[in-house]
């Protein structure tokens, strides 16, 4: 059977928010390094296999078990939200935006902005996606 036109179109919204959050997160990682923003080994680890690995192995899974691949974005995303906002705005550390060189804290902070941003997006898109079906 054909998929409906505003399933599609959430289907896309969703590989376009998945891939902003990739694109994103590599600007983020970059803001990182200028600033010279450690992360602890665990939290490298959670960096690498949830929030950039995560949702795009969820999108593949889209493909190849719907279900599946919805649910592993809407995990992942909803992780990196939880993960980014207590590190970058809660959490008094050399991870928070306060603490940032001025140098790199415009893009740092922006760049986590709009992480949580899209991780909002990609949870929300993939809870419609799951219900259009």
């Amino acid at each position: 059977m054909g998929m409906s036109t505003n399933r599609r179109r959430v289907r896309t919204a969703l590989v376009a928010a998945v891939l902003a959050h990739l694109v994103i997160s590599i600007a983020h990682g970059t803001a990182h390094t200028g600033a010279h923003v450690p992360l602890s080994p665990a939290a490298s680890l959670f960096v690498y296999a949830v929030i950039l690995a995560g949702p795009l192995v969820g999108l593949a899974l889209v493909w190849l078990a719907e279900s599946l691949g919805t649910w592993v974005i809407m995990l992942t995303m909803a992780g990196s939200l939880v993960f980014g906002v207590i590190n970058h705005f809660v959490f008094d550390s050399p991870d928070h935006v306060s603490q940032v060189d001025p140098q790199w804290r415009l893009l740092f902070a922006t760049t986590a902005v709009l992480l949580a941003a899209t991780e909002v997006l990609g949870v929300g898109l993939a809870q419609m996606f799951r219900r259009a079906a």
